[in-house]
């Protein structure tokens, strides 16, 4: 999820260091069109170290982006694993896992946030979602946890989670207004130029 609505810029204090020890990779993020964003990501069996390396590399990722979620699907690994910081920017990093995280209650109050998405770069608008939501999901330990999130928490969870599910936050936007961003992102595709070939 890109962060521009919440006006919080990229801040650039280090992550804890007790729990981020390991060099990180910032990975490329993967845009419309490409057609894995639609696909159903499948369930993590286990926590190791390569899924907390991967976990890491996408806290990364999403920091350089930069943005407050990330879903693993995002940098093309279809994972039911998402990251986030909704921390204001003048307090200190908050990056969260979630592993399998499932939404299991909502409320019915709705609330409205103005929403980015890191793919679909520079295109923001307004979704209605539940105002509060309960999020089950395993932390980076593999320790089973329970969230009640409203606000921002909330709306970034959902966000991501449709992510999990190949949705996307257009998919709440009516049918023309998410056909003229479908447009728009198709001819971005066909005009990039072709990634240069490597000899050797």
């Amino acid at each position: 999820m890109n962060n521009r609505p919440f006006g919080r810029p990229y801040r650039i204090d280090a992550f804890p260091p007790s729990d981020y020890l390991t060099p990180m990779t910032i990975r490329p993020i993967i845009s419309l069109p490409d057609p894995k964003l639609r696909e159903v990501s499948k369930p993590l069996e286990r926590v190791d170290d390569d899924v907390r390396r991967f976990a890491d590399d996408m806290l990364e990722t999403m920091y350089d982006a930069p943005g407050i979620g990330l879903a693993a699907i995002q940098v093309g690994e279809p994972l039911r694993m998402l990251v986030l910081d909704v921390s204001d920017r003048e307090e200190p990093r908050n990056p969260r896992v979630f592993i399998n995280p499932e939404i299991i209650s909502r409320s019915d109050t709705p609330n409205v946030h103005e929403e980015g998405c890191l793919s679909i770069p520079d295109y923001y608008a307004e979704v209605e979602r539940p105002a509060e939501v309960t999020v089950k999901y395993v932390d980076r330990d593999g320790k089973e946890q329970l969230v009640e999130a409203n606000g921002l928490l909330a709306t970034c969870l959902q966000h991501e989670i449709d992510h999990l599910n190949g949705v996307l936050f257009i998919d709440y936007l009516s049918k023309l207004k998410r056909d003229m961003v479908v447009r728009k992102f198709r001819k971005l595709a066909r005009d990039r130029p072709p990634p240069a070939r490597m000899v050797g």
